[in-house]
């Protein structure tokens, strides 16, 4: 029972946003001023916030801090014990949405699209954002107790998931979506808008999105054809098709992804790229999107960069106990470049951002030139390539030498001008990351050859060059040990008899990875480090074979001898190694 017998006020949310605890209990008529000041002088000997000593007190009640922190926040807080929702608010959310961001719908104009939810605390602003942005309404937030939220969610949206074929199967009532039918590409603009926010069209894509997080999709794919229009999840490398949207659709689904990534809705001559920012689960999620004109619409890629998803650190990006000692050896030099390769897609990003976390200290100071940023870290000062501006890799690298760096990030070297930039940094006393696409370590120095740099240049500044792969993971629910044929064995260069005690393992395929047998990915790694010896080999123009070779002589495990290990591990497929590593010549 609290003390206090002040008169409980109901001021405007607005009155109290921003403000201390204790003035806002004030200001709600909870306490009075010596009450406040009496909790603040035992603060000062209690390790315990204002808000929990007061009611410890029992100068309020538990309601009164919550009506307290809602309006610190400038929001009101409601109380849903007796609330009865209506078919068109419930409706108003899909259950997925509900259910990912804990809030409940409790008021829905669908004329003016204004849609007010409650949520459990101000902590969660970064719903109403999402909301807006996904669904296309208009949002005011409201508190209410967790326990009432819980309750209603409970009642209303509990196992109420819609699937994609639901959605398809509504939408065939929908008045704007059926006036695009047959009408090609010649659709005038306010009907395009009218279509891009319907309600079902906002579902398909909220539903899209969400599915393709959980589901740990790397990129989502709408694509136009002659007859259909195709979408695809790329999932641990891998494109699965889903059922596709029926061919109408496709213009009200790539205007509404144009209108989230704020692109131009009525250009579609011309390619486009965009970015949406969201949060599902508690993650934040960054989406960018690229729209290309083909023959027969525009084609949508969405690349899903999940940060939750992504293990930004060296121990958990799969080095070995050696290969790991290895690279936080070399990542740690003062100076020289360190050269990551291997094809797009294959975790190059990862790992160097993996190395630059490890070495993110505030005595460093390291700067990144990429194309694009893909995940901003705090404490790297990222810059992001930009050829329209003429901001090109080498530019942005001659800038970085008059910014006083440790360390700098080359995207990627692409051309001999950001090759002698990135030498020049490394002669000077800095530690330059960067990558380059070859089909493995050895290979690179001809690469970088190739492209006009001189060899006393090359054995002057390069420390070591990683190359690597991902390779599907057996899908441990489903994992069973099998004989592989002699023709399976032939693939790895192998005959029964050289493997008599190894095991070999499949996924039979189960329901927790979509029957394929795999889930996750693993990296195989292949370290070339450059002593005296392989430097004089470079210098004499020795061929990439000869580096190999030598390469390996001196300890570096090839890529397909990585894969041959992860085999034997029990980890991946023989079909999986084969088909990301190459055979040495």
């Amino acid at each position: 029972m609290a003390k206090s017998q002040t008169q409980r006020k109901n001021p405007d949310p607005s009155e109290l946003k921003g403000r201390r605890i204790g003035r806002v209990l004030t200001k709600l008529g909870c306490l009075t001023r010596e009450q406040v000041h009496e909790a603040l002088q035992l603060q000062k000997s209690r390790d315990m916030k204002v808000g929990e000593l007061l009611m410890e007190l029992g100068y309020i009640t538990q309601e009164d801090l919550d009506r307290a922190i809602a309006g610190q926040a400038g929001l009101k807080l409601v109380d849903l014990e007796d609330a009865e929702l209506s078919d068109a608010v419930v409706s108003s959310l899909p259950a997925d949405a509900v259910i990912s961001y804990q809030v409940v719908p409790i008021d829905f104009n669908e004329g003016t699209r204004e849609l007010t939810v409650a949520m459990k605390s101000p902590d969660n602003f970064k719903a109403v954002d999402d909301l807006q942005l996904l669904m296309d309404f208009k949002v005011t937030a409201v508190i209410s107790p967790a326990a009432q939220i819980e309750s209603l969610i409970q009642k209303h949206y509990a196992g109420k998931s819609k699937s994609i074929a639901d959605i398809y199967s509504e939408s065939e009532d929908s008045d704007a979506l059926n006036a695009l039918a047959g009408r090609g590409d010649s659709v005038d603009m306010d009907l395009l808008s009218e279509a891009a926010s319907d309600n079902k069209v906002v579902q398909l894509i909220n539903l899209v999105l969400l599915q393709a997080i959980r589901e740990k999709a790397s990129d989502i794919h709408f694509e136009p054809f002659e007859e259909e229009f195709k979408m695809r999840y790329r999932i641990d490398g891998v494109l699965y098709e889903m059922i596709p949207p029926p061919k109408h659709l496709a213009l009200a689904i790539v205007s509404r992804v144009k209108v989230m990534s704020n692109l131009d809705i009525a250009e579609r001559r011309l390619p486009q790229d965009g970015r949406i920012e969201l949060t599902i689960d508690g993650n934040p999620v960054d989406l960018r999107v690229s729209v290309l004109p083909t023959m027969f619409g525009e084609s949508v890629v969405m690349r899903v960069l999940d940060r939750s998803n992504v293990q930004l650190s060296l121990d958990r990006i799969g080095l070995r106990k050696e290969e790991l000692e290895e690279v936080e050896e070399i990542i740690h030099k003062p100076n020289g470049i360190v050269i990551v390769t291997g094809p797009t897609g294959s975790g190059k990003t990862t790992s160097l951002y993996a190395a630059l976390s490890n070495l993110n200290e505030p005595e460093t100071k390291i700067l990144t030139a990429e194309d694009p940023v893909e995940y901003d870290i705090d404490g790297l000062i990222q810059c992001q390539v930009n050829t329209d501006q003429d901001l090109t890799f080498g530019r942005l690298l001659r800038s970085f030498l008059r910014q006083d760096p440790d360390i700098i990030l080359v995207g990627e070297i692409r051309d001999l001008e950001t090759a002698q930039i990135a030498i020049q940094a490394s002669l000077t006393g800095h530690l330059v990351f960067t990558t380059v696409h070859t089909n493995d370590a050895p290979s690179t120095i001809l690469r970088l050859v190739d492209l006009g740099v001189e060899t006393f240049l090359l054995t002057a500044t390069v420390e070591a060059i990683i190359a690597q792969r991902l390779v599907r993971r057996i899908c441990v629910h489903c994992r069973e040990e099998y004989t592989p044929t002699e023709e399976q064995l032939m693939e790895l260069q192998l005959k029964p008899a050289d493997v008599p005690d190894k095991s070999f393992f499949r996924g039979r395929g189960c329901d927790n990875c979509n029957k394929t047998g795999y889930r996750g990915r693993m990296a195989l790694f292949e370290i070339m480090r450059l002593d005296d010896e392989m430097r004089e080999l470079i210098m004499t123009q020795a061929s990439t074979n000869v580096l190999r070779v030598e390469a390996r002589r001196r300890g570096m495990r090839a890529l397909r001898d990585s894969g041959l290990l992860a085999v034997y591990e029990g980890q991946t497929t023989i079909d999986e190694v084969v088909r990301e590593t190459i055979v040495d010549e």
